[in-house]
């Protein structure tokens, strides 16, 4: 008896010894070299891990300093799996007096997302249906056959050679949409298997790079829209985004480009060039600097088996130029469907939202259609799958209803619009930001 009174006592003062943290402490430790966040009210030092992070050392950064339960949440599949790396990382919990949310934000909205997450869970909606996937990844191979077949019966005349082009272009279109469920995690139980598929879909049906795709994905679902932390607003000053970066550019007299024609030569710069030269450069430079030697073979199958393919009909010259048109027709469609949810949105620096008010605050919805869904890849959707990005597309449309009744208690703004108003927004969206620009250019 006394040596379990003892030991009862050894138990609790080790409990006793946890160092506790306050918000305020938590907060100094958001750089690179100083990295602590905090999950489930314990507090975990990531500094030395980041590297190691397979989604990359980025996405924890962005979230260093800040409850990051709902990112955690989020974009692992099986939580209980990944405690095991976090647990050398513990390095003590919130002080009881000290709310779960950092910042002031609304503790009730946060509990009622999560209580929302939970009866998606019990609805089944992160099961992934085998017969979607397995008919998708079908109807993108039976488009590589028949773009073959065209060739080889029709010859290699103009005509044939564009419907040829427009047909891969669909293909490589839907192959992207088709990697990004299984990187996202959302097809199968086990990430392993999402891994090497995605690898496969990525990397031989595209030729490109799963490591790549992650590293710069996952920040931006981490912090859409916001400066510094989302690669995809991160526009090397060719476009000037939002309503802050504008005035910012035009008080500090920056013209890079006459930001106030943007909404014009958008359409010279941004749709043809985005995938066949930034990305395409950006890629290959990635798997050579970072060693992804993986990937680099997977897109080397590739462009084996696209050569292989066409070389007979149009030569290693033709070939080449084939590729490169149909990269530039998918470039239009990737950018159009890519940007229509994002630039019209709010963009903005880091503002600590909570998780559904900041991916509300930067994505929107086009309207539902059998066209809409297969177009965009379901990213017509793109609040929930923003919400719940490792859920399986197909199910987006059952957990709608629920996200819209939460967003209405809450005053946060759900908005849903056609397709065609979608496009149109992005050039009202960057015709905007270049007259803030200009007005600030001139008399700020």
């Amino acid at each position: 008896m006394g040596k379990g009174g003892e030991k009862g006592e050894e138990s609790g003062e080790c409990k006793a010894q946890i160092p506790l943290y306050t918000w305020e402490e938590i907060q100094k430790h958001n750089l690179r070299t100083d990295m602590w966040l905090v999950i489930e009210r314990k507090v975990y030092n990531v500094t030395r891990w980041a590297n190691r992070h397979p989604g990359g050392h980025r996405v924890i950064s962005h979230c260093a300093g800040e409850d990051a339960t709902d990112a955690f949440q989020a974009f692992h599949i099986n939580p209980t799996l990944v405690q095991k790396f976090l647990k050398p990382l513990l390095i003590g919990e919130l002080a009881p007096g000290e709310p779960s949310q950092d910042r002031d934000k609304n503790s009730q909205l946060v509990e009622d997302f999560r209580t929302l997450r939970k009866t998606a869970e019990d609805m089944n909606l992160f099961r992934a249906s085998p017969l979607f996937f397995s008919l998708y990844l079908a109807h993108i191979i039976a488009m590589e056959a028949l773009a073959w077949l065209l060739v080889s019966y029709f010859g290699t005349g103009w005509i044939t050679t564009l419907f040829l082009a427009f047909i891969l272009a669909t293909s490589q279109a839907q192959a992207g949409w088709l990697q990004h469920d299984f990187g996202h995690l959302s097809v199968f139980k086990k990430s392993s298997w999402n891994h090497l598929v995605h690898k496969f879909v990525i990397g031989h049906l595209k030729g490109a790079s799963a490591n790549w795709w992650n590293h710069r994905h996952f920040q931006h679902h981490a912090k859409p829209n916001i400066f510094k932390k989302d690669p995809d607003v991160n526009m090397l000053h060719v476009f000037v985004l939002g309503d802050t970066q504008p005035v910012e550019y035009g008080k500090k007299k920056l013209k890079y480009l006459p930001y106030n024609h943007q909404h014009e030569y958008f359409f010279l710069i941004f749709p043809p060039l985005l995938i066949p030269v930034y990305f395409q450069i950006q890629i290959i430079s990635t798997m050579i600097k970072r060693r992804f030697w993986a990937d680099l073979a997977w897109a080397f199958s590739y462009y084996m088996r696209y050569f292989i393919t066409y070389i007979p009909f149009y030569g290693v010259l033709g070939s080449l130029s084939l590729l490169t048109f149909v990269r530039f027709l998918e470039s239009h469609w990737f950018v159009w469907v890519t940007q229509m949810n994002h630039i019209p949105m709010e963009i903005d620096f880091e503002k600590h939202k909570d998780w559904l008010s900041s991916q509300l605050a930067a994505t929107c919805n086009i309207e539902q259609s059998f066209f809409n869904d297969w177009f965009t890849g379901h990213l017509n959707f793109q609040i929930e799958h923003h919400l719940f990005p490792t859920m399986p597309r197909h199910n987006f449309w059952k957990v709608k209803p629920l996200v819209k009744s939460l967003c209405a208690k809450y005053g946060v703004q759900y908005e849903e619009k056609p397709l065609g108003k979608a496009f149109v927004d992005i050039i009202g969206s960057l015709k905007k930001s270049g007259d803030l620009w200009l007005d600030a250019y001139l008399y700020k």
